[in-house]
Order: C-alpha cells, then structure tokens, then sequence
C-alpha cells in the first residue's frame, strides 16, 4: 500500500478505534442522553447519536465506493434500532468491514486520482476519502464533547 492509502488507512481506523473505546466507556444510561438544553445554545445531540453518525459518514462512503449506491445509513442507525452499546458496537463492526472492502478495491495511489460521481458529481476518490475523514472525525469530536459534558470520566486516549 503507498504512502497516502496508509495514510488515510490509518485514519479510518484510528477513528474507529476511538469511537470503540469511547463506547466502552459509556453506560447505556448516558449512551443517549442528552445535555441540558439552554436558550443560547444549539440543538445538541447525545454522544451516542455523534458516534453514530461519524461512523455513518464512513459507511455511505464505502458503501458508494464499492457498490455506487451513496445511500446515507439514517434509518438503520437510529436510536430505536442501536439502542445500547452493544449494538452500536456490532454497527462499527459492519462499518469496518465495508470499509475495509473498500480499501481492497485500491491498489496504489494512483487509484486515489480516479474520479467517481459521488453522488451528484464527479469526484476524485482522494477528495471523498478527505471528506469523509473530515466529517467523521468532526461528528466523533462532538461525541466526545457530550461525553464530557455528561460523565467525570476520562476520555479515551488513543
């Protein structure tokens, strides 16, 4: 695997990892619990709704990379489907094995410079892959963030 397949390899995982861990040292009590909401603040969600979604973002990549259908995985990640830690658990589960999928499709940098419509236009593989890093790690971040707005617990170190 070249240089910038690794390097984003290595991101993907280590934000499942983290979100891994994050999960494992979450209650089911607080997985969807919510920070109290004040007049100046945005609409939050909970830390289990924030894990979700960042593993979402890489789902709908893959998923678009190895079948070209760019579907977002709303419905199937919902709390009323991935209602304790287990079972958002078994989702990174899946998550990481179509994304490993994807990454057998590549077989060196230069596959990053091929373009796919993603979904409404063409686009460079590495700027999907970009993207979705970028998103992921942001949704992952805010998890974390609720998580230390909700528990005294220490994040998890990487």
């Amino acid at each position: 695997m070249d240089a910038m397949l690794k390097a984003f390899d290595r991101s993907f995982a280590e934000i499942d990892t983290r979100s891994r861990k994050l999960m494992l040292g979450i209650s089911d009590d607080l997985l969807f619990a919510k920070p109290r909401k004040t007049g100046n603040s945005m609409a939050m969600f909970s830390c289990g709704e924030y894990t979700l979604r960042s593993a979402a973002m890489v789902e709908k990549t893959f998923g678009g990379i190895t079948t070209r259908l760019w579907d977002d995985p709303f419905e199937w990640t919902l709390p009323e489907k991935l209602g304790d830690v287990a079972a958002v658990l078994t989702y990174l589960d899946e998550v990481e094995s179509t994304r490993r999928k994807g990454f057998a499709f590549f077989a060196s940098d230069a596959d990053l410079e091929r373009e796919l419509p993603a979904p409404e236009k063409q686009r460079s593989i590495f700027d999907i892959l970009l993207e979705t890093v970028a998103l992921a790690e942001h949704y992952q971040g805010r998890a974390f963030a609720v998580f230390q707005m909700l528990s005294d617990a220490k994040l998890p170190r990487r």
